[in-house]
């Protein structure tokens, strides 16, 4: 197991680098019409697959190796770490008095239960249901709390940015995506530590040779660690039903159609013929082409605000909504392949992007698919996610592989053959009305006037830091991730002077199962190096803020490969406090520690959210108070997207993250601090 200790730092090196290389291609766009209509007319092929991959998708799934669980006193060791930097003297000596309480006492017997209860499900991990209902038990508006919005970047072909062609291109490729998955022919995830030896056809053709029951452990013979695939199951024809106290998932393997928002009006068709084979994309387009030249004006009533609402007032709704004779018609809402949201304006500036990626008019999204596609008036492309059923490593693959298919191989091109109007309107779509009584209408009235209010209350920023990214922070052997994290800290710290719970989701993706783990980036280390920059700045020589860095960087790098290998504590604690209160006793002091309340009382939520395919992407703040943060780091520059509530100060703080960075690159070339 100490070789997947190697797999969290180049889990995000070596597969952006990969993907990298292959969307280099992408942006040398031809140099004349002529060229391109050849490009296209080459690329533009009916087909069903992105590729058909020598080993099975599955291949590894069945040897992955299944998450371990941690020691409980090496977990309670690190949960006192993280806690060293939040509290003072005084309250540290309590929470370490409950802890060391827990370990010797009721911990004890819920970790026995929990590795017991483990032995008995080997066919998932300990933590993929605790994640689960983490998830399905929020009551919480989903675009408001948990769901993610990612936007490509234009397509390369500047024509083929028109709103039309664009979203039949990225349909028919995340098509072609299905199609591959469940025909066993998608590539199957894999880090390679040294692809220039295994990640060649040789490799591919011995391995799948190798029986599944033994595959992983061949493989990482060769250093070769295959991740989880079984996210994909619930990418498509998913839908998060709103139920009472805990939502339940929803997946119909058997559609076979796509649902089209647009102007909150509800249409559907068949995108995928009776043997599972995607339909024409000219067939696509018309119909596409139909419901954007449908004249139908904007509900009174928009249906859709009604995913916006907290879940058990819509669990309520829905149960109305069925009653009223909508049954059949919800239910083609619900196990649709996927949405596509053709929203009718254009985009304004990239803080615009960011808030109709994350929630939109809320009139043109069910927030509760497992994805919506996006595509604007002037064909900018986005995804919302909902979050329950899938973590970034699946989603980014996917955005990756159909903004990749959609620009190197288009489906449709503009100088096709042109529709006519009568063409349009023999294209067999069905446009969805809901018989609404009152209660109903009163309900949606509501939903949008909430809606409304949690949309002026979030602010939304993209950043950008130009004066360096990746290439010059590893030429000073400093972690990238490491001192965007200081950054942060270190902003945070001068405008509020504390420093407060940060949390960084880290992929799990190398066992089955595995999900996520949640690390607790601010520590003793950044605390120091964020005090010396703010609070004393002169006091210390231009080395002694090196060194300071290079603690943090070492401290930040040791966490990723912990909780990549599956040696976090935040998961395990989650499982351990979810087992004492479904045992019915009173819960341990050490989960009543008003610290362990507050550890998990994220002001700082943050996420790396890197791929070449992307421009952006944004996610809400964890707690009223704080802040969301996704940011990349490119190889030039540095990028970060905050969203908080309109009550914070959030012009201040992006001022201060960019001052906070500067800073540090001063130091990090030698030169000190000037102000």
């Amino acid at each position: 197991m100490a070789r997947y200790l190697l797999f969290s730092l180049a889990q995000r090196e070596i597969r952006v680098a990969r993907v990298a290389v292959s969307t280099t291609r992408l942006q040398e766009p031809p140099g004349s019409l002529d060229s391109l209509r050849g490009f296209a007319s080459s690329t533009c092929r009916p087909r069903n697959y992105l590729h058909k991959s020598i080993v099975n998708t599955l291949h590894y799934q069945k040897s992955l190796p299944r998450l371990p669980i941690p020691k409980l006193e090496d977990s309670v060791k690190r949960y006192l770490q993280a806690q060293k930097p939040l509290l003072s003297e005084e309250q540290f000596r309590q929470t370490e008095g409950f802890s060391r309480s827990f370990k010797t006492g009721i911990g004890k017997e819920l970790q026995k239960m929990l590795v017991s209860q483990d032995k008995k499900n080997k066919h998932t991990s300990y933590i993929s249901g605790v994640w689960m209902d983490t998830y399905l038990t929020l009551r919480s508006p989903l675009a408001f709390s948990t769901n993610v919005g990612l936007a490509f970047h234009q397509d390369p072909n500047p024509s083929h940015n028109n709103q039309l062609i664009r979203a039949t291109n990225l349909t028919v490729s995340a098509l072609r995506f299905l199609k591959t998955f469940r025909d066993g022919y998608l590539e199957p995830e894999v880090l390679h530590l040294y692809p220039e030896k295994t990640d060649t056809e040789r490799f591919k053709k011995l391995i799948r040779w190798v029986p599944q029951a033994l595959v992983c452990t061949a493989a990482s013979i060769v250093n070769v660690y295959p991740m989880d695939m079984s996210q994909n199951f619930r990418l498509f024809s998913t839908t998060r039903l709103p139920k009472f106290y805990k939502d339940k998932l929803h997946t119909d393997e058997k559609a076979r159609h796509l649902l089209v928002l647009r102007r909150g009006n509800f249409y559907v068709f068949d995108v995928l013929d009776r043997d599972g084979n995607i339909v024409k994309a000219a067939e696509i387009q018309s119909r596409l082409g139909y419901i954007l030249a449908d004249d139908c004006p904007i509900p009174e009533f928009p249906l859709a605000y009604l995913t916006s609402e907290n879940r058990d007032t819509w669990a309520q709704l829905r149960q109305n909504l069925q009653a009223s004779g909508n049954r059949s018609t919800l239910k083609k809402v619900e196990t649709a392949l996927f949405c596509l949201c053709l929203d009718d304006f254009p985009i304004q500036n990239p803080d615009h992007l960011s808030h109709n990626m994350l929630h939109g008019d809320g009139m043109n999204r069910w927030f509760d698919k497992s994805f919506n596609l996006i595509l604007t008036q002037d064909g900018q492309a986005a995804v919302h996610f909902e979050r329950s059923w899938g973590d970034a490593t699946t989603h980014l693959r996917f955005l990756e592989y159909i903004f990749k298919d959609s620009s190197n191989s288009p489906a449709v091109i503009p100088w096709g053959q042109r529709k006519t109007e009568a063409d349009y309107f023999l294209a067999p779509v069905k446009k969805l009305d809901f018989i609404l009584d009152d209660s109903l209408k009163a309900g949606i009235l509501q939903a949008r006037a909430r809606f409304n209010s949690l949309t002026q209350n979030l602010a939304v920023r993209l950043c950008q830091f130009q004066q360096g990214g990746k290439k010059f922070l590893k030429n000073q052997r400093v972690s990238p991730d490491a001192v965007m994290q200081l950054s942060l800290q270190m902003a945070f710290l001068g405008q509020y002077n504390a420093t407060v719970p940060t949390t960084e989701s880290c992929s799990t993706a190398a066992f089955k199962h595995g999900r996520t783990e949640t690390l607790h980036v601010a520590s003793i280390h950044t605390k120091r190096c964020a005090e010396a920059f703010i609070r004393k700045p002169f006091e210390h020589s231009v080395g002694e803020f090196q060194s300071m860095i290079a603690d943090c960087s070492r401290h930040h790098v040791k966490l990723i490969r912990e909780a990549t290998a599956g040696h976090g504590f935040d998961g395990h604690l989650r499982a351990l406090h979810r087992l004492a209160t479904t045992k019915g006793d009173w819960l341990p002091d050490f989960f009543f520690d008003s610290s362990y309340s507050h550890l998990n009382h994220n002001i700082l939520a943050t996420s790396l959210l890197a791929s070449p395919s992307l421009n952006a992407g944004v996610f809400p703040p964890a707690v009223p108070s704080g802040f969301g943060i996704a940011y990349s780091v490119e190889q030039e520059a540095l990028q970060f997207n905050i969203s908080c509530s309109s009550g914070q100060n959030l012009n201040e703080f992006q001022q201060n993250v960019k001052r906070c960075l500067e800073k540090i690159w001063l130091i990090l070339e030698g030169k000190p601090i000037i102000s």
